[in-house]
Order: structure tokens, then C-alpha cells, then sequence
């Protein structure tokens, strides 16, 4: 199966590009094989000092803490790596330094060396010639693309194929639904019932006239709720206990929408490696109206756009405009219009115009496939300056032993290596920051002249701002910080807590502005709870 202890923070690494249907995005200097090197060895020197214990041994310590299946393959993996990391980590080598002998990073030319640990003494240029000196008197063994590695060349197609495909892996019967021994759909479960005092169907007694309604989220990584845990880049936090649901988190590509803002739906037991409360709009559509049990669905894909929305994003939403019920729709695109990891972000964020046509054309879509009397609200683009602004000067996971890696380092990294999720937010570069968020707000404004200006057969249509600075704002009046609603690995989500308090917010939001979309509160639910009890909570 795996053939690399590096194959872990390979994929866990990956997920943190803005990741897309057109492949691998470019990259400098080893891109993504350098950050992976990096961390992998960064963490087993850690390991080896927290332990007090050598590389090879740190290494050993590493692979008995993932799931027994990988265990072998694990070692396996370290046999290969072990000697070049070991003699670099005695000789004191920072992991940068390691990783450019060993080959995963370079200088590509008209390029900088890279760096997220400290510099060496004598300067990262003059560390680099030496085991430049040295590689070439022993002319060892380099290595330059994991995943031509045989063995790791298969596990990397099947990441790709998994992150690239959007539908349930588990769908026997084929509607675009999880198949579970529990039904997929809004109310199917009260229809398999006859109510014994009429006769008549259980969904048609305690549904018809209550307005039910389903909820889609349409979206991004936000919305499909990408968290790494931190736990797996702190070397005191390594134990078996934070890898056991390692295979669980990857297959799901390190998204949580079962806790999430627009789908959260069961009680949050992965303690380990992911802490906070769970609130949805979900929960709260289910609670006020018991036949909206189990009528959801989270199409919140990883590097989500509007060329990608319109293209594939939308056109995996299941709904029978003839018989299902309406749903109750969120877009919710909050950056990758302006985000990419290319050196000239500006010059690749999405114009205007083409914004315009993209979302036209979604919104054309959702029309064409929705049930009459649907909602549809479009959530703007965030000011992700918030970001930069709240962890900059915070100490990152990976340098947590030794407090020498901040955010403003992981951020300049990335950048270097041409990978990083948002060059145009995170970054030390105010005016950059300042253009990205400008260009952010004008998509935000194409977005508030179609709603006050389209008109749609299936589905009223509303605009909302994405209130993370309103959410900061309120837990900041609690006595909370604003970086305690970051997600700690890669300071670009939100995480478990600001989904939760986003949940409510909201909501109180749409039931001011539009509580038209919210539909009754079904007089029947006590009734619906008395007889079919919770079902398991969602």
C-alpha cells in the first residue's frame, strides 16, 4: 500500500494548495516535494529531541504511531530516507539544508533559496554551496519527485482521482447520496408510515402545509469546512491516538462538513484532533421544522471558484424539481476568486466580468434544476486581510517546540515555494493585501448588482456579506482574540469554534432580514419527535 512515512504529510500537505480540476498548480523550488521534506524531517529532528533519541529511532517512534496498516510500510519507507536524514540531523543540518541534500528542494533559476526554519549561522547561500561541495564528492543517491516513487506513483493517482471527484464514494443506488442503512433523503423515513387515525401517509399528516424545505450549500473549502489538525505537525502533541482516524480524515480530503456552519449534524467525536462545539443552519432548519430531517447536502469543494462553480461545483447538486421538496440554497465562494499561489497574484485573480458570467450562468443553472418556491442566498467574498492581521506574529504548530517558526514565516515559505492557498492575503506585503481584498470587493459588488437586478422563475435570490469580521467582532466583545477562530495549521480557515458562532450568526441574520426562507415552525413537531424519536441525532 504506502511505501513513505512522507506519503502522511504528503497528502495532509497537498490539501493545503488551492487544489483543481486542472491539475497540479506550478510550483518553484521543489513546490510541494520541498515543503513535504521539510516538515517530515523538521518533525522526526523534533521527535529525536523530545525523545532524546536519534533520527532512526524518532523515525521508528513516527511510523508506530500511524494505524497498524501503515506501520510496515512505514518502515519500510524510512529505510530508504533514514541514512540521508540521520547523517544531516548529526551534522546539525537545519531540515531546509537537509532536504536540498537530499533533493526534493532546489534554487530554480531567477529564484531565492527557501526557507521556514531558521537561517544557518553562516547563511543559507553559504550552506547550500557546502552540501552542494559535498553531493557532488560522494555522488549519493537523489531524489527529486515523491511521487515517482514506484509504489508512491499509484497512491498519488489515487489522491488525485479522490480529490478531484466530488460525488459520495459510497452510492449504490446512484442519486448522489452517501448509501447508508439509513435513508437518504427529506422525509422518506415518515413516508414509509400510515398514520393510524387517517390512514393516509405519516409525511403527508404531519408534513403537507408546514413548507419543509432541504439545504444546499454550494461552495468552497470554508463551506465543506477543511481543518489539518494541528496535532499532527506539533512533535509533543505525536501519539497514536491523534493518527487513529488518519485514513477516515484523508478520504473525506480533510473537509468536515458533519461539523460544519451550513451541514453540521452529529456531535463532535474526533476530541483529538478537532475541538469546538457544533451549530449549523442544518440543525436549526431540522429543529424548527422535524420534516427537514436529513435534507442536505454539502458541495463545498477544496479551491471552489466561479469558473469551477459554474463548470462542475453546481451540476453535482441533486434535486428532482418535480418532487422534491424546495431548498434553501447558500453559494458561498470566499476567496479563490482571488486566491492563487502564482508570484503575479493580481494578475490571476478572476476579473469582473468574467465573475459576472460565471455566477449568470450558475445562477441560470440552479434555476433550470430547482424546485419552484426555492431560496437562493449568495454570500460575498471575505476580507481576508483579518487573516494576516490576527496570527502574523503567532507562533506556527510545526515551530511550537522551540517557538522559531511564526505564521509570518509558514506564509513567506509558501510563498517562496509558489504553493501558497492565497498569496495575496497571506503574505507580509500590506499593499498586496490591501489590492487583494480591493479586487475582493468588487466581485462582492458584481454579486450585489445581480441580486438587485435578476429575476428568477424557481427561487428568490439575496445577497449576504460573509460575516467573519461581524463573528471576530462578537467573540473579541466575549473577551476572545480573533486568532482563536483561525485554523491553526494553516491560518486560512475558520475553525470549529467560528463555524459553530457562524451558525448562529447566520441565522439570526436570515431570520431578521429574510424569514421568509426559514419556512414555519411545523406545529407537529412534538408529535414527529414522539414517534420516530431522534434518529440518530440528524
Amino acid at each position: 500500500m504506502w511505501r513513505s512515512v512522507g506519503l502522511v504529510c504528503t497528502v495532509a500537505l497537498l490539501a493545503l494548495v488551492p487544489l483543481t480540476t486542472a491539475g497540479r498548480v506550478r510550483d518553484a523550488n521543489g513546490g510541494t516535494n520541498c515543503i513535504v521534506c521539510t516538515v517530515l524531517v523538521g518533525l522526526v529532528e523534533q521527535l529525536a529531541q523530545v525523545y532524546n533519541e536519534g533520527a532512526v529511532e524518532a523515525l521508528e517512534r513516527f511510523c508506530s504511531f500511524l494505524p497498524e496498516q501503515l506501520q510496515a510500510p512505514c518502515r519500510a519507507g524510512a529505510e530508504i530516507f533514514a541514512p540521508y536524514i540521520a547523517e544531516a540531523i548529526y551534522n546539525k543540518e537545519t531540515p531546509d539544508v537537509v532536504c536540498h541534500a537530499i533533493g526534493f528542494c532546489k534554487v530554480d533559476p531567477g529564484h531565492k533559496a527557501c526557507h521556514i526554519f531558521p537561517v544557518p549561522k553562516e547563511g543559507m547561500d553559504a550552506a547550500l554551496r557546502r552540501i552542494q561541495e559535498v553531493k557532488k564528492m560522494r555522488q549519493g543517491r537523489e531524489f527529486t519527485d515523491i511521487c515517482d516513487i514506484p509504489g508512491i506513483k499509484e497512491i498519488c493517482n489515487i489522491f488525485d482521482r479522490a480529490f478531484s471527484s466530488h460525488l459520495p464514494a459510497d452510492d449504490l443506488d446512484k442519486d448522489g447520496f452517501s448509501t447508508m442503512k439509513l435513508l437518504d433523503n427529506d422525509c422518506l423515513t415518515l413516508s414509509q408510515g400510515l398514520d393510524s387515525e387517517t390512514g393516509l401517509p405519516y409525511e403527508e399528516v404531519l408534513c403537507n402545509g408546514t413548507e419543509p424545505r432541504g439545504l444546499i450549500l454550494l461552495g468552497d473549502s470554508i463551506g465543506a469546512h477543511f481543518h489539518l489538525p494541528p496535532q499532527w505537525f506539533e512533535a509533543k502533541s505525536l501519539n497514536p491516538s491523534v493518527f487513529k482516524d488518519l485514513l477516515f480524515i484523508l478520504e473525506n480530503e480533510i473537509d468536515w462538513p458533519e461539523l460544519s456552519t451550513a451541514t453540521g449534524h452529529v456531535n463532535n467525536t474526533f476530541g483529538e484532533v478537532i475541538k469546538g462545539p457544533v451549530d449549523s443552519i442544518y440543525m436549526r432548519l431540522r429543529e424548527r421544522n422535524r420534516c427537514n430531517h436529513r435534507d442536505y447536502q454539502n458541495i463545498g469543494v477544496n479551491g471552489g471558484r466561479s469558473g469551477s462553480m459554474n463548470s462542475t461545483i453546481v451540476r453535482s447538486l441533486v434535486r428532482n424539481r418535480m418532487s422534491d421538496y424546495p431548498a434553501l440554497v447558500n453559494i458561498e465562494l470566499v476567496g479563490n476568486d482571488v486566491c492563487n499561489g502564482h508570484p503575479d497574484t493580481l494578475a490571476h485573480m478572476t476579473k469582473p466580468k468574467e465573475f459576472r458570467n460565471n455566477m449568470l450562468d450558475t445562477l441560470q443553472y440552479l434555476d433550470e434544476v430547482l424546485p419552484e418556491g426555492s431560496h437562493v442566498w449568495v454570500s460575498g467574498l471575505a476580507n481576508g486581510s483579518l487573516l494576516y492581521a490576527n496570527v502574523h506574529d503567532r507562533i506556527h504548530p510545526l515551530g511550537s517546540l522551540r517557538n522559531d517558526i511564526t505564521y509570518t514565516d509558514f506564509y513567506n515559505y509558501m510563498n517562496c515555494l509558489e504553493i501558497s492557498p492565497c498569496s495575496g492575503w497571506l503574505t507580509d506585503n500590506s499593499t498586496l493585501r490591501y489590492l487583494t481584498t480591493k479586487r475582493a470587493f468588487e466581485l462582492n459588488d458584481v454579486l450585489r448588482n445581480i441580486t438587485a437586478n435578476s429575476r428568477y422563475k424557481n427561487f428568490d435570490l439575496y445577497y449576504q456579506d460573509v460575516p467573519i469580521d461581524e463573528v471576530i467582532a462578537e467573540w473579541e466583545a466575549q473577551g476572545g482574540q480573533g486568532w482563536q477562530l483561525i485554523e491553526p495549521v494553516d491560518g486560512f480557515h475558520i475553525n470549529q469554534l467560528a463555524n459553530a458562532l457562524g451558525a448562529a450568526h447566520i441565522w439570526e441574520m436570515l431570520e431578521k432580514d429574510h424569514p421568509n426562507v426559514l419556512g414555519k415552525v411545523n406545529p407537529n413537531n412534538d408529535r414527529i419527535k414522539q414517534l420516530f424519536g431522534d434518529q440518530g441525532g440528524y
